[in-house]
């Protein structure tokens, strides 16, 4: 793809110039919708992924992105609260925030709530008070004690919704589902407004560690946008918030952003924002590094295969299905695992391979298994130990 500067505006800072640097068509739009047949999996529907970088900003975006081809519902499973790994951090984090901001007896409002997890234990451990919006809010699966002192609201975040307010804005795993980044964050500010101790929290991927990681795995359509410490937190101080924290957490797979609304004089960015610089060099040589790592990746499949080798994947999520339709591996690999039990016994959206739960291996005897994230390696491995299993275990 070419790598010339377009006509194209970035949606976060309104710039012109944006580079092209990377393209992957016949991408699934969804990547954690329960598919009930193979068939249905293998003929889901498909777009392209454009990346494009703003120079000005940093900011990564899908420039060809549709928001009509994409379903949030009942059926958007993309949940992690089945990991004990997972389950530790998060608890550990929502024990921070309440802590660190005195979230006691408050009014917490969650953007992008998913199925509740977070919210709930935020109002749990206060004890608070809560509203989440998520379309894909299922009540059925709620069972937390703090489930009465919440309001779900199943339907997307929106203008219509800014008289909510809350002491605590909480957006977890959500901006980089979001197109118009700026509007956004605009509509986010305007529903604080002049209310000077609230605090603002979001979560996102971390741009610079797929770029650097060349993980084309965490490259898929549902993530139209794709933020840096430095890039967020551009568009946080363009859209009239003060940054109090920005960091990195889990492995380095997130970026953390602790914000409030600006009150005075603008605050100068955390040093770790100006990174501009390395994002152009590592965006650069992306498309190289990654024909290098898909590549690589080819060659192990195939030789194992060639062999009569048994792979499974383990993690039916989006990293799962970007992995797959990647590499284009619709055989070879006939299972992927997950601990999730909501997701067995469904399918993988491009490729159709049969998600199955970690029992599932004992008869099955894999030969090797691919862990779509490394940070679950230690808990995936006692998993397969518990149960007599010993294969190869790699990592993406």
């Amino acid at each position: 793809m070419t790598e010339a500067k377009s006509n194209l505006v970035c949606p976060c800072c309104q710039t012109g110039g944006v580079r092209p640097f990377y393209e992957v068509k016949n991408v699934p739009v969804n990547s954690v919708l329960l598919l009930k047949t193979k068939q249905e999996a293998v003929d889901f529907p498909t777009g392209t992924i454009a990346l494009g970088l703003c120079e000005s900003c940093g900011f990564v975006y899908n420039t060809t992105f549709e928001p009509k081809l994409l379903e949030y519902s009942d059926r958007y499973d993309p949940t992690q609260a089945y990991s004990p790994t997972f389950n530790r951090w998060h608890r550990a984090l929502a024990e921070r925030l309440v802590e660190d901001y005195d979230l006691h007896g408050k009014k917490i409002v969650e953007i992008g709530c998913g199925k509740g997890e977070f919210l709930n234990m935020l109002c749990e451990i206060g004890p608070n008070h809560g509203v989440g919006f998520d379309p894909a809010y299922n009540a059925e699966r709620n069972t937390s004690e703090a489930k009465d002192r919440i309001e779900f609201v199943v339907d997307f975040y929106s203008e219509k919704y800014e008289q909510t307010k809350g002491d605590f804005v909480c957006c977890k795993m959500t901006l980089e589902h979001i197109s118009q980044t700026e509007r956004f964050m605009q509509t986010v500010r305007r529903s604080v407004g002049d209310r000077a101790d609230t605090v603002v929290f979001f979560q996102i991927p971390d741009l610079q560690r797929i770029l650097e990681e060349t993980a084309f795995w965490d490259i898929y359509y549902e993530h139209c946008s794709y933020f840096s410490m430095g890039s967020v937190a551009r568009l946080f101080d363009r859209t009239g918030f003060d940054v109090l924290g920005l960091a990195r957490e889990y492995g380095d797979q997130y970026v953390m952003i602790d914000a409030r609304p600006r009150s005075g004089e603008a605050k100068p960015l955390p040093p770790q924002a100006d990174d501009i610089v390395e994002i152009k060099r590592l965006a650069a040589g992306f498309v190289t590094r990654l024909e290098a790592q898909r590549k690589s990746w080819s060659e192990r499949i195939a030789s194992h295969k060639r062999e009569g080798k048994k792979v499974v994947i383990w993690g039916s999520g989006s990293k799962g299905v970007a992995f797959l339709t990647t590499l284009g591996l619709s055989d070879g690999i006939d299972y992927v695992v997950d601990i999730n039990p909501h997701r067995q016994g469904f399918y993988m959206a491009g490729t159709g391979q049969e998600i199955v739960g970690p029992d599932f291996l004992k008869a099955y005897q894999p030969d090797c298994v691919v862990i779509m994230n490394p940070i679950y390696k230690d808990e995936i491995v006692a998993d397969l130990e518990q149960r007599g299993l010993h294969p190869e275990v790699l990592t993406t």
